[in-house]
């Protein structure tokens, strides 16, 4: 067979000449392309595609898509380009880009996926996150960076030690918005945002919408493009959701009869308190399953060092606090196992997406103990669905369940209690009682005796409580 001589199979070889993907629809320029081709990455995602010609543009960008969709990829790729094209250089201690992510992990991943977009381009990527010597991220400050990727805290630590500067930033990114709220980090958003220069390019990317993160896009975007790829509450489409109703001392040996299974090769166990993560990492190290424990209290070093035996498959079982929720980027994991339920509804969302990322299938399966059913229907209320039950663990009654929600299992209905009597009065006496104001129940008032009468203690009257000043002697 005759090839003409720009499709030869030794051209082709010489050349290393590449089929470009649709990434260049999007105006993703070749140099990109190479490095996304290099990736692996083969088409655009959802967000992808609707999120990278606006940032091209040059605007401001509200961005609601849930973990696992290719989200770093949306605003990473289209920033490093417009850094490209701009031609300019960082001043020392200057940072021209700054992605602001709520946890070491996260932006540890950040920074390692930022430096792979860049391909063979010379750019300077940097990360500034605690728990690791300052002295290295001021060191590479000194000569200005492209891109930084920081945690609010170390960020603050080295502006006010003057060794940061943000006079010539053109994009700001906050990342996971919702999980910075959850975090407390509001106080430190609000002192960043007041060091930025006003004209900029800001974009916003959240896995949920709650009213607290509206009202934070509304203050810090100007004129946003809003782009909904998934709906606010939606849950890791190709993961298998079941639930597990049990009894604390039930969950051991469920969880070992989960790890035995043929198809649980790779496990991310979440706990709620950094002391019950240690104690659960010690059981299975106890059984002799090749685990470790990702928690708060680790140093960096110790961090990655978990996560990169995690990753290259020599520790099959993590068990974690939500402090790793959304650090942890690894396409293979294949159960995310809740040991206790979150204690906020939107960690759910977040925890089971670290199964079924890019394309592959997983499960999440929750244990959850008649306290923990409140949580529960929550979640349940959150994602807009009913989770499926356990074959062999489903629904038992039990008293030890929150009381308020005893009346959704049909256990608040006493036995023959009888219906609400409907009124047989008049229509008009019935309108004639009902135009009537109600008379306010008065607040018990404790007699005071005459000598106390004058004295100034509170007064549970009228003034709420307040002290009343004592008045003036008549001397």
């Amino acid at each position: 067979m005759k090839f003409p001589w720009f499709h030869s199979p030794f051209y082709l070889f010489k050349h290393r000449v590449t089929v470009l993907s649709n990434f260049d629809t999007l105006g993703v320029t070749r140099i990109f392309q190479l490095a996304l081709e290099r990736m692996e990455y083969k088409e655009p995602t959802p967000i992808q595609s609707a999120a990278i010609p606006p940032i091209l543009a040059g605007k401001d960008l509200l961005g609601l898509a849930q973990t696992g969709t290719g989200k770093t990829a949306a605003f990473a790729v289209p920033l490093l380009q417009r850094l490209h094209e701009s031609r300019f250089r960082a001043a020392p201690r200057g940072v021209r880009a700054l992605i602001l992510s709520p946890t070491r992990e996260l932006a540890e991943q950040t920074t390692k996926n930022v430096k792979a977009y860049c391909g063979r381009l010379k750019m300077y990527v940097g990360s500034a996150v605690g728990g690791v010597p300052i002295v290295t991220q001021q060191r590479a400050l000194e000569r200005g960076l492209d891109v930084l990727v920081a945690t609010p805290g170390r960020l603050l630590d080295l502006h006010k030690r003057g060794k940061v500067h943000f006079d010539e930033l053109e994009v700001f990114v906050l990342d996971e918005a919702d999980q910075m709220l959850d975090m407390g980090f509001i106080a430190e958003l609000e002192e960043i945002a007041y060091l930025l220069p006003k004209k900029r390019q800001t974009l916003l990317f959240s896995a949920t919408m709650p009213s607290e993160i509206a009202k934070l896009a509304q203050r810090y975007l100007h004129k946003p493009e809003r782009i909904d790829v998934t709906p606010p509450t939606a849950t890791a489409d190709k993961a298998d959701q079941l639930i597990a109703h049990v009894e604390s001392t039930q969950k051991l040996e469920l969880l070992k009869s989960i790890l035995a299974q043929e198809d649980c090769r790779k496990a991310l166990i979440f706990t709620l308190t950094k002391r019950g993560a240690v104690w659960l990492g010690k059981e299975l190290s106890a059984l002799e399953l090749p685990s470790a424990v990702l928690q708060g209290d680790m140093n960096q070093m110790a961090r990655n060092t978990t996560l990169q035996a995690f990753t290259a498959g020599r520790v099959r079982y993590l068990v974690a606090t939500d402090v790793a929720a959304r650090g942890i980027d690894i396409s293979d994991i294949t159960h995310v196992i809740n040991w206790d339920m979150p204690n906020v509804a939107e960690n759910y969302v977040h925890r089971i997406g670290r199964t079924a990322r890019a394309g592959a299938s997983g499960t999440a399966i929750s244990f959850c103990t008649p306290q923990e059913r409140g949580m529960l229907q929550q979640i349940q209320s959150l994602i807009k669905q009913k989770i499926p039950e356990m074959e062999g663990f489903t629904f038992f009654p039990s008293d030890q369940e929150p009381k308020s929600i005893r009346k959704f299992n049909g256990q608040s209905k006493k036995a023959g209690a009888s219906p609400k009597k409907k009124s047989t009065a008049r229509p008009d006496a019935q309108a004639k009682q009902a135009s009537k104001p109600k008379s306010k129940a008065k607040p018990f008032v404790r007699r005071q005796s005459e000598a106390n009468k004058s004295s100034s203690a509170p007064s549970s009257g009228g003034t709420g409580g307040y002290l009343k000043r004592k008045p003036a002697s008549s001397d």
